[in-house]
């Protein structure tokens, strides 16, 4: 069990720790729902089929650490809402026009504004499928709902994404077609 442990950790670990970031908001309450996450993984692997991949198992445990964590303290869905932020900058081309970031820079805080407030539901899916970069397989598997709940739920979250940040954006910046949001 500790190889197969050790592995996992190797594997997944930055993945997780990312994942329950972007839900708490917390650094230090990030690393102890980890240790959470890998305190279940040992209590609970003897019990794992192997009917979903090890990744999404541990997305699944995860997610219901998570949750569990919001449970513990009161309006545990308004706190989510409150704890999500995508601040973060991955524009890495260092001859991109000043210009270019600043527009890129200001596509990016309308984002994180709009996300902030959305539904529980969409803000899960975009962090599974954009940031995670979990299949529509993985995702349905960690949430535990079909694949086409999955697809119509990103479908929603997007398009009313769209619609928000067209409302939020300056006039000449409303040409969404630039913020690429679809994956295929």
């Amino acid at each position: 069990m500790n190889s197969v442990f050790e592995e996992l950790y190797k594997k997944y670990h930055q993945d997780v720790y990312q994942f329950l970031i972007y839900m708490v908001q917390n650094r230090q309450q990030a690393e102890d729902l980890v240790q959470e996450v890998y305190i279940r993984v040992l209590k609970s692997y003897k019990n794992f089929e192997g009917k979903s991949s090890e990744k999404t198992w541990l997305f699944s445990i995860a997610k219901n650490v998570a949750i569990d964590h919001f449970r513990k303290q009161k309006n545990w869905k308004n706190r989510i809402m409150e704890k999500f932020d995508w601040n973060r900058n991955d524009l890495r081309d260092d001859e991109a026009l000043i210009e270019e970031i600043a527009i890129a820079n200001e596509d990016i805080r309308v984002l994180y504004q709009c996300l902030k407030r959305c539904s529980t539901d969409y803000r899960m899916v975009i962090i599974m499928r954009y940031l995670q970069e979990l299949s529509i397989s993985e995702t349905s598997e960690v949430l535990g709902w079909s694949e086409s709940k999955v697809k119509t739920t990103q479908h929603r979250a997007i398009k009313w994404l769209r619609i928000e940040m067209n409302q939020m954006l300056p006039k000449e910046d409303q040409d969404l077609e630039t913020i690429r949001l679809e994956r295929s």
